[in-house]
């Protein structure tokens, strides 16, 4: 089917000295038949580049705003140690830009996250804290809102929010490719305001439509904002079809996938019974669906280089989340583990000096997704932010602010908690609060009902709960008085 034509038409200068891009010479994209039976070969792998929309041969028009254009790609419940899936883009990206080797989700679920993303604020204070109410968002808030005014190109390609009706169009995006629910192929799209199914893959649909959108600024020299969002990780993973059979590396598991004794965990973690097999199983499903992704970000790579802006684009690449890989017998996300909080993150800006392949280890969080962009496009923030901006290495933080509430969708009473993450330790509450039908947390006293501490340096792997059965003694020295004061107070701000 044809596309729908293109709806729609700071405070200071981003870098003292950060020029404009010249402009090259259009480089067309090589397009090869897809191959779509048989093993693929492992990354590095050589496989066929997948189709893309059409480029004229014209090139692009000369950029007078010194302002740079932001690529944001996010992943569905992709956790650490998937790298081998993304060779090509942790080549680019970490080897051309900066790595953020302790980033973190604030809130391991779908929508809370990535209202996190937009808003710069902790789902306490955005309001969406569950998948199911994703309207409690306000749209003022929204990081999109704030770029669209000051000038610039907004598109949105993917996955929005959670049960956002496939009929309304996301605020404050000039063009949108938007798919609600989610299906990795022959989806339901929200297509520039008509609803129809697409055919195809996710990831190679929504790549095509952000090719396209990035593309126009070869006639329209407005700096962009593209936000692409794929289906990719997230169960039920279903790979492309010519990386289904794809071979990928051994796990030996992780020490918390074998954890004998959980007597020290919450009371439903204890009874958790996922195994390594079964962990072991999933990974591999995420790989391949990551497979079409790393595709993806060579095509935007090429891309980039063809219109003669790589070198001022903003890239940054992360997830909403991480996973569980049977860790402590839990195959979910949802809980507060290092393996269900922590993503992946990189960022690269050349023209900022942000190519150099560096490695930062600075505590980060999603919320500071949007005050980085706008930090970067020279935007006073106009609303409150939780997070601050990484381009600023003086902005730092001791503790990190991760939340979760026990929802409608859980069978199991896992309980809400929240869990600062510091540099070396990390302490969790869990409380007797749940959410009502409208997703506000009504229902409960409050009353803490179990709570973690772990030395994240010396168990990194979280075996051992050194609040079980600790004296008050112990928990003094510990420091726990101290750290329940800032976790309450950080629950409050």
């Amino acid at each position: 089917m044809d596309e729908k034509p293109t709806r729609g038409p700071g405070r200071r200068a981003v870098i003292t000295g950060a020029a404009v891009v010249a402009a090259g010479a259009a480089v067309p994209l090589a397009v090869k038949a897809l191959d779509d039976g048989g093993d693929t070969p492992a990354p590095g792998r050589t496989a066929p580049a997948a189709p893309v929309a059409s480029r004229p041969p014209v090139s692009p028009l000369p950029r007078t705003d010194p302002r740079p254009n932001i690529l944001f790609v996010l992943t569905d419940d992709q956790p650490k140690e998937t790298d081998w899936a993304i060779r090509r883009t942790v080549d680019w990206l970490g080897g051309q830009g900066v790595t953020f080797a302790r980033a973190h989700a604030n809130t391991p679920l779908c929508a809370p996250s990535r209202a996190s993303i937009m808003s710069g604020r902790y789902a306490h204070n955005h309001g969406v804290l569950d998948t199911r109410h994703p309207y409690h968002l306000d749209q003022h808030t929204t990081v999109q809102r704030q770029l669209q005014q000051a000038g610039y190109r907004t598109g949105l390609f993917g996955k929005y929010l959670n049960y956002w009706h496939t009929g309304d169009n996301p605020p404050h995006f000039d063009e949108w490719l938007l798919q609600e629910p989610v299906a990795y192929y022959d989806g339901h799209y929200n297509d520039n305001g008509t609803v129809r199914n697409i055919p195809g893959y996710n990831t190679n649909v929504i790549r095509d439509r952000a090719l396209a959108f990035m593309d126009r600024s070869r006639t329209d020299t407005r700096p962009w904002f593209a936000y692409v969002a794929t289906r990719s990780a997230h169960e039920l993973n279903i790979p492309e079809r010519k990386y289904r059979h794809t071979r990928v590396p051994e796990w030996p598991g992780r020490p918390s996938v074998r954890e004998a004794d959980k007597s020290d965990k919450p009371p439903f973690l204890r009874k958790a019974t996922h195994t390594y097999e079964q962990g072991k199983a999933l990974r591999t499903r995420q790989l391949r669906t990551l497979l079409s992704v790393d595709d993806a970000m060579r095509d935007f790579q090429d891309e980039l280089r063809a219109l003669g802006q790589l070198e001022n684009t903003l890239v940054v690449y992360t997830s909403d989340h991480g996973l569980c890989w049977a860790d402590h017998g839990w195959l979910r996300k949802s809980v507060p583990y290092r393996p269900s909080l922590e993503v992946p993150f990189w960022l690269s800006w050349p023209a900022r000096g942000l190519g150099g392949g560096t490695v930062d280890d600075r505590l980060t969080g999603h919320v500071d997704i949007a005050p980085t962009f706008l930090d970067a496009a020279g935007i006073t923030p106009d609303t409150p932010h939780d997070g601050h901006s990484l381009l600023d290495t003086r902005n730092d933080r001791d503790r990190l602010l991760a939340e979760w509430w026990w929802n409608r969708q859980d069978q199991e009473p896992i309980h809400t908690w929240a869990t600062h993450v510091g540099r070396s330790t990390q302490y969790t509450e869990y409380y007797r609060t749940r959410l009502d039908g409208q997703g506000r947390p009504t229902q409960g006293d409050g009353e803490v009902l179990f709570r973690e501490f772990y030395d994240l340096a010396a168990d990194p792997y979280q075996l051992t709960n050194r609040l079980h059965g600790a004296t008050p003694e112990q928990e003094k020295a510990l420091g726990i008085p101290e750290s329940a004061k800032a976790l309450a107070a950080a629950r409050s701000a």
